[in-house]
């Protein structure tokens, strides 16, 4: 067989595509991830454990600290911004128990393989096992910071307020894993390649941090006057308010208005297919970039 024909192969393109990078090897990795869960599950577990090992208390130190944080905070804003402490302060703690899932989702993404390489070089398992199981773990840590929230909830009669649209926090907080999911593999993957992409992010991590509405609300600002009311508006620029309020705001019975779902929703599926983009074309170079 003459070399000009087995460029051609059997399908008759002259170049053929890599099968590493097709869509359906992409969604292959996500599905063959996706199954075992045995493997991420208890891996994420085990990386509890491992980070408090020998703690009396283990992971609830998070769980003091970030109460201690917010308590922290609550109580100098309040007096800043003259709002009550009844009303600020679970505004403040429930906006930081979701912060801090969404945070640590960008900055740990970004190093999600990286931190896996003895992993990925020695184990055969789909890339999409390490993102899972880095999923699982903020979700394990999650849980654990939600004890602040159900003292608060009788601690400052926050359960008078709830309705039944308080339940919308629940997919609102699957929404926030979805979009963890494609934060890590689209910013593992590039940032594996990239080295600086982790600093990059972390430092304009922070500085969303400043600018989104954790520490100070829209509703003191719009109550400054029409000028101030204005900048209220430079506050929906960041896409990270959106997200803090689909879960916020019924968690703690506040009103909420549909739009900040639909930019949601746009995000996560922008997101999601830059993360197959991503996935379906480098896939196969991660583990010689790690």
């Amino acid at each position: 067989m003459s070399a000009s024909a087995i460029e051609t192969g059997a399908s008759g393109d002259p170049h053929p595509a890599s099968d590493s990078q097709t869509f359906r090897r992409a969604f292959k990795d996500l599905r063959d991830g996706f199954t075992q869960r045995e493997l991420w599950l208890s891996l994420g577990w085990q990386d509890i454990k491992q980070r408090y090992r020998r703690s009396v208390i283990g992971p609830f130190w998070i769980t003091i600290a970030t109460g201690v944080q917010a308590a922290a905070m609550g109580i100098l804003y309040s007096a800043l911004l003259n709002i009550p402490l009844n009303e600020f302060l679970p505004y403040v703690t429930v906006g930081l128990i979701v912060w801090n899932l969404i945070a640590a989702s960008i900055l740990e993404g970004s190093d999600v393989f990286i931190a896996n390489e003895g992993l990925i070089k020695q184990l055969p398992s789909a890339l999409s096992v390490h993102v899972y199981r880095l999923v699982w773990r903020q979700l394990l840590l999650f849980a654990h910071n939600l004890l602040i929230y159900v003292i608060m909830l009788f601690a400052f009669g926050v359960w008078r307020h709830l309705t039944w649209m308080s339940l919308t926090a629940i997919p609102a907080i699957a929404l926030i894993v979805l979009n963890a999911a494609w934060v890590s593999i689209m910013f593992g993957i590039f940032a594996t390649r990239y080295r600086d992409i982790s600093p990059i992010l972390g430092s304009l991590t922070l500085l969303l941090f400043v600018l989104t509405p954790i520490m100070w609300t829209t509703q003191s600002l719009s109550d400054r006057g029409p000028e101030a009311a204005k900048r209220v508006k430079l506050a929906e620029i960041n896409p990270l308010f959106h997200y803090l309020d689909i879960v916020r705001a019924p968690m703690i019975g506040q009103p909420q208005q549909a739009y900040h779902w639909y930019i949601v929703f746009a995000i996560t599926a922008a997101g999601w297919t830059a993360a197959i983009l991503a996935l379906r074309k480098y896939r196969a170079r991660v583990p010689y970039w790690v």
